[in-house]
């Protein structure tokens, strides 16, 4: 997605360990109508797909999922990494170790929102290790409902989330994949646009 890359040279910075920090567009401030291609994107990727539910984790993957999930008229669903005094029961729970911030959390669902004719799309703002989207396609599972897909906004192909997902049969659709991130540079996969930031 041309202009989602152009985008990320545009204001995305890398840091040191393999981190881009996107928080201008993405992870704390939201780029509304970037977002609103971006759930059009995932929405024409997975149209015949027959989706009716998505699925992300708070917080970053609010904004990319809610607009696919408009885009595709079905609910929003996503999985607290905190659990409050209205969700103690009837959950569905497990376990996601970020990269980014090297700590575990537990998501957690209200087994409500899940039954075993959904067919859910999980969305993501980045895929490295695969840890996240195991956790959500981990709590779709115990509800007996299938993954249709798993959205990534940003792929970094140089760690092995990808191809975790895709040996466990699951299709993965990224919006911009991310070859190098090395001397500050960031390369993508296919175009092969790069800037040095």
């Amino acid at each position: 997605m041309k202009l989602l890359q152009q985008t990320i040279l545009e204001k995305g910075t890398v840091l040191p360990n393999g981190v881009l920090k996107v928080n201008t567009f993405l992870n704390h401030q939201i780029d509304t109508g970037l977002m609103i291609e971006i759930g059009k994107e995932f929405a024409e990727r997975f149209t015949d797909s027959n989706i009716n539910k998505v699925i992300t984790i708070e917080s970053s993957g609010i904004a990319p999922s809610f607009f696919a999930a408009h885009t595709l008229d079905v609910p929003l669903i996503f999985a607290r990494k905190k659990k409050s005094l209205t969700l103690k029961d009837n959950v569905y729970t497990s376990q996601v170790f970020s990269f980014t911030k090297q700590e575990t959390s537990e998501i957690t669902v209200a087994k409500e929102f899940l039954a075993e004719n959904d067919r859910v799309l999980i969305i993501d703002d980045f895929l490295a290790n695969g840890q996240a989207a195991q956790g959500l396609i981990d709590v779709v599972k115990q509800a007996g409902a299938s993954v249709a897909g798993i959205g990534i906004v940003i792929e970094k192909t140089f760690q092995p989330g990808r191809q975790i997902l895709e040996d466990k049969g699951y299709r993965v659709e990224s919006l911009a994949r991310v070859q190098s991130l090395q001397d500050g540079q960031i390369t993508f996969l296919q175009e092969q646009i790069s800037v040095t930031n």
